[in-house]
C-alpha cells in the first residue's frame, strides 16, 4: 500500500488531506501558516507512507466497518489507544499532550467522524504537528 492508495481508503470515509491540513492547522497558534502548512503537508505524505501509519490506519477504517458500536462509549478505549499509538510512533512522548488536545477539542472533521476514525485522524494529526514543531522534516 501507499499513501495514495490509503488516502483513497479514507477519502471512502469523506476524510481527504486538505481536511486533516485544515484541522490541524484549526489548532495552530503562531505565524506563517502557509509555511507551516506546506511542511505539513510534506511530512503527512510521509508518514501516510509508513507501513506502521499504515497499519493504524486500516484497523481503524476496519474497526469503523465491522466493528459496530452505538455512538462513543465510555468504556471503549480501543480507539484512544490506536489515536495514541499513532501520536506517539509519529511525534513522541510529546505527541502525547497534542493527541489529547485535539481528542477534547475536536476541530474540523473530528468532530464529524466515528470513534475508531477520529481517534486514528486526531493522532496522525497531533503525531504530526508534534513532529513539525521538533524541527525534523
Amino acid at each position: 500500500m501507499n499513501a495514495q492508495e490509503l488516502l483513497q481508503r479514507l477519502e471512502s470515509k469523506g476524510i481527504t488531506l486538505e481536511k486533516m491540513l485544515d484541522t490541524a492547522m484549526e489548532l495552530y497558534i503562531g505565524e506563517e501558516k502557509e509555511a507551516v502548512r506546506e511542511k505539513l503537508i510534506g511530512l503527512m505524505l510521509r508518514y501516510l507512507n509508513d507501513i506502521n501509519v499504515q497499519a493504524l490506519l486500516m484497523a481503524a477504517l476496519l474497526l469503523e466497518e465491522g466493528f459496530k458500536v452505538e455512538g462513543d462509549p465510555v468504556n471503549l478505549v480501543a480507539d484512544e489507544l490506536i489515536g495514541i499509538n499513532l501520536a506517539e510512533y509519529i511525534g513522541g512522548k510529546m505527541a502525547l499532550f497534542n493527541f489529547f488536545y485535539y481528542d477534547t477539542r475536536k476541530p474540523g472533521i473530528l468532530a464529524e467522524l466515528p470513534p475508531f476514525l477520529d481517534d486514528a485522524i486526531g493522532g496522525f494529526i497531533a503525531g504530526c504537528m508534534t513532529k513539525l514543531f521538533e524541527g525534523e522534516l
